[in-house]
């Protein structure tokens, strides 16, 4: 059986994905910092709680403690400190602190956890990782005129992605026998972005789930949503 972790699957797009991989039949790890959420969510789709805080060390190395076996990681947990009630803060507002603490989450957070976690993955016949990213991360796209990124004012957000998919490219280089990829879910409806998604967190969790399961000869290094590659 696949033993799959979810980072950040107590809701959203990461239980969505813990719930369809789950009845795939993966043995499901729904990662949450909230211990008695997380609790809760595994408890209605079948899978096992455990307590991970990606911006945390000691939590991560806990997590990996308790872990036996791992086939896939699903790095979904995520934050968009740039989004207030009042808006997106664009450059114009950027504090460092804001940088920093997006950062803490979406970048630094999946780097603490693959490095706990890789020597499980490495004793896996196929393992795989699942970097989940964002359109806003594609250079290309975001100074396309035209383009829905491009019109998108915040900084700290996709500056994170955008790093998070150097990450990808540089692990799938450094460990060519796994699968590394980064996944853009699409404008899904999410507290991430106060709900402001024009699609179902059915629908973003759709290229997550597939990237979930690919087998051997799948891609690496790439970026991809549902639609396939996007541009970096």
């Amino acid at each position: 059986m696949t033993t799959t972790l979810i980072t950040g699957a107590n809701k959203g797009l990461g239980f969505e994905t813990a719930r369809r991989l789950v009845a795939a039949g993966h043995s499901v790890l729904l990662g949450s910092r909230d211990a008695e959420r997380g609790r809760r969510a595994a408890e209605r789709i079948g899978a096992r709680p455990i307590r991970i805080d990606v911006t945390d060390d000691a939590s991560v190395q806990a997590a990996a403690a308790a872990v036996g076996d791992l086939d896939v990681l699903v790095n979904n947990a995520g934050a968009q400190w740039e989004m207030t009630e009042d808006g997106i803060i664009g450059a114009p507002g950027l504090t460092a602190d804001i940088m920093r603490d997006t950062f803490e989450t979406n970048v630094f957070g999946p780097v603490r956890v693959l490095h706990a976690f890789l020597p499980l993955l490495r004793r896996s016949a196929a393992p795989v990782v699942v970097n989940v990213s964002s359109g806003l991360a594609s250079l290309t796209s975001v100074t396309t005129p035209g383009h829905p990124a491009h019109a998108y004012p915040g900084v700290a957000y996709p500056a994170s992605k955008t790093a998070l998919n150097m990450v990808t490219v540089q692990y799938a280089k450094a460990f060519p026998e796994f699968r590394i990829n980064a996944v853009e879910p699409g404008y899904t409806s999410t507290d991430l972005n106060g709900n402001q998604g024009h699609q179902s967190v059915e629908e973003g969790a759709e290229i997550i789930v597939r990237m979930a399961s690919i087998g051997r000869d799948g891609p690496t290094g790439g970026f991809f949503d549902a639609n396939g590659t996007l541009p970096w």
